[in-house]
């Protein structure tokens, strides 16, 4: 089997990954109010299926996500009930019938609401399952709104399993809260109002959880605030120096001639160990991963874990998948 097919799945434990799927033909097809929808769904699936969203990055023709996956466990019948309002805010008729069946099916508590709990819980828990609704509900939506009809996603999404209350997660975090500079929409994240930096910024609770879960910190928004901005600009001059994007001939040239560049600025390149390196984090990280991977599919030794390319201090981040090609491009 080719390292390109693999991919891997924790076993009973807490995961954190990085999806991204991009518009068919990578046509730039959301506007402002196409990914006001999109935001909104992917709280409201995130909050369905049981999972956190740490940030996210939603641009013209695809987005990225890092979601934290926790151990998977049963909820409570009233916790089922809210994530099926959650899911059906806007109350119908045959909904609204349909909640108060389900209702008294959980209180009768027999083989049915037995099955019911049992097809909810399927789908909850699952990065899989999360990025399938998010994607076909706003399919949904958008051909309906846009007279159009046919695939929207050029593909199945891309995921990266990346060590979660680790530099890894922090690293990608940046990564993505700094699209809309290196699309060259907004030179600062806090000013680009689809990003979950952005959304922190702006007040969000919620968004701004995340940031703290990235950080690995308990400590209040400020002070989280202070240290995602410092690790994402860089400090003193440097801060004001790395807002912009890195010329591809400028990047070249430092790689041609075995330079390094800080991280805040490689940050702002294209980096694909972050969408097709399949695991992401420390060796000892990847080796378990890659371990267990080899037992369930009774896979002889292919592959090992590769270091990234040595362009700057990435405090021993190695991936599974070694890119035979540019890595930054």
């Amino acid at each position: 089997m080719r390292v390109a097919r693999i991919k891997v799945e924790p076993e009973c434990e807490e995961a954190v990954y990085h999806c991204m799927t991009r518009t068919v033909n990578g046509e730039k097809l959301f506007d402002d109010v196409s990914r006001e929808v999109l935001r909104k769904m992917l709280w409201q699936t995130a909050d369905y299926c049981g999972v956190e969203i740490l940030t996210y990055a939603i641009l013209s023709n695809h987005f990225h996500v890092l979601v934290r996956v926790p151990i998977k466990r049963m909820p409570s019948d009233a916790e089922l009930l809210r994530r099926f309002r959650v899911m059906y805010p806007i109350p119908t008729p045959h909904k609204q019938e349909r909640l108060e069946v389900i209702r008294r099916l959980l209180e009768a508590n027999g083989a049915e609401a037995d099955a019911w709990r049992q097809k909810q819980y399927k789908l909850m828990g699952d990065i899989s399952h999360f990025m399938r609704f998010v994607k076909l509900r706003f399919s949904i939506w958008f051909n309906a709104t846009h007279s159009r009809f046919g695939t929207l996603w050029s593909e199945r999404f891309k995921s990266v399993l990346v060590e979660p209350q680790d530099h890894a997660t922090q690293v990608v975090g940046m990564y993505i809260d700094l699209n809309c500079v290196r699309a060259k929409i907004a030179e600062d994240p806090k000013d680009y109002r689809f990003c979950g930096y952005g959304e922190a910024v702006a007040g969000s609770s919620a968004a701004q959880n995340g940031i703290r879960t990235i950080l690995g910190t308990r400590a209040g928004w400020n002070d989280a605030h202070a240290n995602y901005r410092e690790a994402m600009f860089g400090t003193g001059v440097e801060a004001k120096e790395e807002k912009g994007v890195i010329s591809p001939a400028a990047f070249e040239k430092v790689l041609m001639e075995g330079g390094r560049l800080p991280l805040p600025s490689i940050l702002r390149s294209r980096i694909r160990y972050f969408t097709d390196g399949a695991v992401l984090g420390s060796r000892a990280f990847v080796e378990t991963h890659l371990a267990q991977y080899q037992k369930r599919y009774r896979m002889r030794q292919r592959c090992s874990p590769s270091p990234l390319a040595d362009v700057t201090d990435w405090c021993g981040l190695t991936t599974l998948r070694g890119l035979r090609t540019n890595p930054f491009c």
